[in-house]
């Protein structure tokens, strides 16, 4: 055996932390048991167009054949309300009775809107920030079995969703308990056949989460130090995994970061969300890249309120120099590394929609929670700086 299977064998676990976690390379085997144990003997399998063309979806699939699941794969990147209504339908006519959320952040996101939906019935965006407090004791969703393709959003430990609200275009965050999944199948094997380009953005996003966790001006030193061993493994993994795909020692470290940036997030997040979902509102770009462009202007704009952060971060990284400095160059060298794009150019947007999508980003809920008080003249500020 090599050292390098042998040493993806010791990355398995059962975890609690925030919700049940079943961990390692080959644990989707374990997916109809897991159903079975929370209740669901009918799943509706909720994925996205171009995963269900995989064989990451045949395999999960046939792991729970058994309990004859039904697809819906009307997801794309950056789900909408009239996909979360399709879905919530397509539940209700196969007579499911939980959901199994399949792939990245959008299908996740988009699988646990569903349940939540077709469990407690329209309006959707009665459970969206800030006016979800009205809604937060409301029974009947149904339980959803998380099970993440790639290494970056977290959503799979999220009592949270990001959906996008088609009148007019904007990213909106549900909240609700019963967004929390019962459970989750985190399976580094899954991501293996992720492309390079894809490995790079949504591991740059699960740093993002790590980074801007650190960042939020809140007290919650777990959060610090969960945020602090999350951003090393990235450092040290991501490249790997981007230059060696089928390497599951890196794959199920990147898992883990992911995991744990989503963990650390409840601290708060940014600037950097809260310019990334107005312009994947209003664009259509890939999250996990845009948070990566605009990660280093995004901290630049930060720079007064986040020496703390950025001392002890420099540290963690056994970083020499100004620690600001140090961990700037650092993350510019980690974007170069694995291909990111240096500007917003590289995304196609144009500076005539800085003023929108700032406009749309000082709406955001990650705007309240930015180290530096945020505004849409401070958001267009930092979009021409990225230019």
């Amino acid at each position: 055996m090599s050292a390098d299977a042998s040493a993806a064998r010791t990355l398995a676990g059962d975890w609690s932390f925030p919700t049940e976690i079943r961990f390692g390379a080959g644990r989707i085997g374990e997916i109809a048991a897991v159903c079975r144990k929370h209740g669901i003997a009918r799943p509706l399998i909720v994925t996205d167009r171009g995963l269900a063309a995989t064989r990451v979806l045949a395999e999960v699939r046939g792991a729970a054949d058994e309990l004859a699941p039904a697809i819906f794969d009307g997801l794309r990147e950056n789900p909408t309300d009239r996909e979360v209504e399709a879905g919530a339908a397509a539940l209700t006519a196969a007579g499911a009775d939980g959901v199994i959320a399949l792939g990245g952040g959008s299908s996740l996101d988009g699988g646990k809107a569903i349940a939540l939906l077709a469990g407690c019935g329209a309006p959707l965006w009665r459970f969206a920030w800030p006016d979800h407090a009205t809604a937060a004791g409301e029974t009947g969703a149904f339980p959803v079995i998380a099970v993440p393709t790639t290494a970056g959003t977290g959503a799979e430990v999220e009592a949270s969703a990001i959906i996008t609200d088609t009148a007019p275009p904007a990213k909106r965050a549900l909240l609700h308990p019963a967004l929390l999944p019962r459970a989750v199948i985190a399976d580094p094997a899954l991501t293996a056949s992720l492309p390079p380009h894809l490995t790079a953005a949504t591991g740059m996003d699960a740093l993002s989460h790590n980074l801007e966790a650190l960042c939020a001006a809140a007290y919650h030193p777990m959060a610090d130090a969960i945020a602090l061993a999350g951003i090393a493994l990235i450092g040290r993994w991501l490249p790997v995994a981007v230059a060696q795909p089928e390497n599951l020692e890196a794959r199920g470290h990147m898992m883990a970061a992911a995991i744990m940036g989503a963990t650390a997030f409840g601290k708060g997040l940014g600037a950097m969300h809260a310019l990334s979902h107005a312009i994947g509102a209003l664009k259509g770009c890939h999250h996990g890249l845009t948070n990566a462009v605009l990660m280093p202007f995004v901290l630049a704009y930060n720079r007064p309120a986040i020496a703390d952060s950025m001392a002890s971060l420099a540290a963690a990284l056994g970083l020499a120099g100004r620690p600001f400095l140090a961990v700037q160059q650092w993350i510019l060298a980690l974007r170069r590394r694995v291909g990111i794009p240096e500007t917003l150019s590289g995304l196609g947007l144009t500076r005539a929609e800085f003023p929108a999508v700032a406009a749309l980003a000082a709406r955001d809920i990650c705007a309240a929670t930015n180290p530096v008080p945020l505004d849409a003249s401070s958001l267009q500020q930092i979009l021409e700086s990225a230019a």
